[in-house]
C-alpha cells in the first residue's frame, strides 16, 4: 500500500538501494538505469520541452531533464521526496498529492510534450491504470508520449515466471504491467523490454 511516511523515511537511500538491485540485476530494479536513459533520449529527441512526472521520487530522471532546459512539472505524495527534488529543480513546479486519488489542480490545467512515471505506477489496479492513462493522455499536446518506465513483462506468464524465480522476495502489494493485456485496451502502446523484469511502455497522442 501507498504510505507516505514509509516513502519519506526511504527517500535519503532510496537512491543507493535502487542501484543495488540494478547492479546485481535483480527484481525489482534490474534494468533501471537503461530504463531512465531510454525514457532520457527519448523526450529529448523530440522538439518540446514541457515535462511531467509523476511520482518523481528524488528526480533522478526529472533532474537531468530540467538541466537540459525542460520546464519540469511533477506529483508526488512524499514531503520529503518533493524536498529532495526541488534542490535538485529549484524552478520546477512541484506538487504534493496522492495521484491515485487524482491530479493537483495546477497539474490539469496545463497541457505536456512528455508525461513521465518511473517506477511509480504499479501502485495502481490494472483498472485504475487504464483510467489514469486515459485521462493522462488527454493532457498530452498533439505529438506528445507518455513514456512509463516500471516492472513490466511482455505476457502474464512472464510474470509468473519472474515471480516463482524471485520467491518470498515478490511484492505482493505492487501490482505490475502487462503489455498484452493492457494492449487489449491501448493498441498503439509500445513495449521496449529492458531486462527480464523492467521496460519502457509508450503510448503516444
Amino acid at each position: 500500500m501507498l504510505n507516505d511516511t514509509g516513502f519519506d523515511l526511504w527517500a535519503d537511500g532510496y537512491d543507493k538501494s535502487v542501484g543495488v538491485s540494478d547492479e546485481n540485476n535483480t527484481y525489482p530494479f534490474a534494468g533501471y538505469k537503461m530504463v531512465l536513459n531510454g525514457i532520457y533520449n527519448q523526450v529529448l529527441s523530440h522538439a518540446g520541452k514541457t515535462i511531467l512526472d509523476i511520482g518523481f521520487g528524488t528526480a533522478v530522471l526529472t533532474s537531468r531533464l530540467y538541466e537540459k532546459g525542460c520546464t519540469v512539472f511533477g506529483q508526488d505524495f512524499s514531503g520529503r521526496m518533493i524536498e529532495l527534488a526541488q534542490e535538485k529543480m529549484p524552478q520546477a513546479k512541484l506538487y504534493q498529492g496522492d495521484f491515485s486519488k487524482g491530479l493537483a489542480e495546477q497539474i490539469r490545467q496545463n497541457k505536456y510534450d512528455a508525461i513521465i512515471a518511473t517506477y511509480s505506477l504499479h501502485h495502481l489496479t490494472d483498472l485504475q491504470k487504464v483510467s489514469f492513462l486515459e485521462e493522462l493522455r488527454l493532457l498530452l499536446k498533439d505529438g506528445g508520449a507518455i513514456y512509463i518506465g516500471d516492472v513490466a513483462f511482455e505476457t502474464r506468464s512472464l510474470l509468473e515466471e519472474c515471480k516463482a524465480q524471485t520467491g518470498d522476495a515478490w511484492d505482493e502489494d505492487e501490482i505490475y504491467f502487462v503489455y498484452d493485456e493492457l494492449k487489449e485496451k491501448f493498441p498503439e502502446m509500445k513495449f521496449e523490454p529492458l531486462s527480464a523484469c523492467a521496460g519502457i511502455l509508450t503510448l503516444e497522442r
